[in-house]
């Protein structure tokens, strides 16, 4: 990933504080890499691995843009949006993943993510996109539909050659585990995740642009309204693409510039990236102080009582 060199500096710290004393404290490593998989800047250790989880999703979303799924179906940017997305399972976005699974002639029987609990139907699941993405693919390429969440199944194969392309690595190589919605998910270096958000943004194929204008586009489709990802792409108009993982993963992309940044928070704080990602931004250059400002008044401002505070920066290699 980095030709040898170890690249590592000193990582941040979160901490909550409640009327200014501290009550708790998160360690997070971040990276900055380009679409050649060098390190720019690093807070921790580009080499710490983590699975992907969710922050996956927009490369998955190969596997529909490449094999000509979406023009045999009539599938719009909004239906690629919430493939990409891990949704709140509002009415709008359980439709349009039906959607999906309308146009290609799936029933919702087939979906293997699990219903919520309170819900009625997988639909509801804040990876029902992905999957009807990926039952999408296999109806397009007579794929078995019964299997598809499997790791040895072709449409699971066809998405982790894209990403083995990408970073220009044996697919062999990459260990997976199962994700809480049973699809595949796999572990990467911090600097890989970024490497990934580096060659989604970095304006130089079809296919990604398409997905990244899909998600910008379409911001509300991705997490929710109030939600970071979609708070983040909404503000900065297209210039940035977000996308979080469970368990401290966000990663975010800067359009037509090829540069990549990962975040992991070691405990797995949701709370916790989201204050590293305004702080990292800010130091970054990649929002407005005022895009910084509104992000602040929820993500770092918790209540009245509380705020998350960051410690530390980016160190430039």
């Amino acid at each position: 990933m980095t030709m040898g060199k170890r690249t590592a500096a000193a990582a941040l710290e979160v901490r909550l504080l409640r009327e200014g004393i501290i009550e708790s404290v998160h360690h997070v490593q971040a990276v900055v890499c380009d679409n050649r998989g060098r390190v720019l800047s690093v807070a921790g250790n580009s080499e710490t691995t983590a699975f992907i989880r969710s922050a996956l999703k927009p490369f998955q979303a190969l596997a529909v843009t490449t094999t000509g799924t979406l023009e045999r179906f009539g599938l719009n940017d909004r239906d690629l949006a919430i493939i990409c997305s891990s949704h709140k399972g509002t009415i709008e976005q359980a439709r349009q993943a039906f959607n999906v699974l309308w146009r290609c002639d799936v029933d919702t029987t087939a979906l293997h993510c699990p219903t919520p609990p309170g819900q009625d139907s997988p639909l509801s699941h804040n990876c029902s996109g992905k999957h009807a993405g990926m039952l999408a693919v296999c109806k397009q390429r007579n794929f078995p539909l019964e299997t598809y969440t499997q790791k040895n199944h072709p449409v699971q194969r066809l998405i982790l050659t894209k990403v083995a392309e990408l970073l220009r690595m044996p697919a062999e190589e990459f260990i997976s585990a199962r994700d809480d919605c049973t699809a595949p998910t796999y572990l990467m270096e911090l600097g890989q995740m970024a490497s990934l958000y580096a060659h989604l943004c970095s304006g130089d194929n079809v296919d990604m642009e398409r997905i990244v204008r899909a998600m910008t586009h379409h911001p509300a489709l991705i997490s929710g309204p109030g939600e970071f990802d979609t708070e983040l792409m909404r503000l900065s108009e297209g210039e940035l693409v977000s996308k979080g993982g469970a368990e401290g993963v966000l990663c975010i992309g800067r359009e037509g510039e090829g540069m990549g940044l990962a975040i992991k928070v070691m405990d797995g704080s949701k709370r916790a990236k989201h204050a590293v990602a305004i702080h990292l931004l800010k130091q970054l250059g990649w929002i407005e102080p005022a895009i910084a400002e509104t992000l602040s008044e929820t993500h770092i401002t918790l209540n009245p009582y509380k705020r998350l505070d960051v410690l530390g920066e980016l160190s430039m290699l």
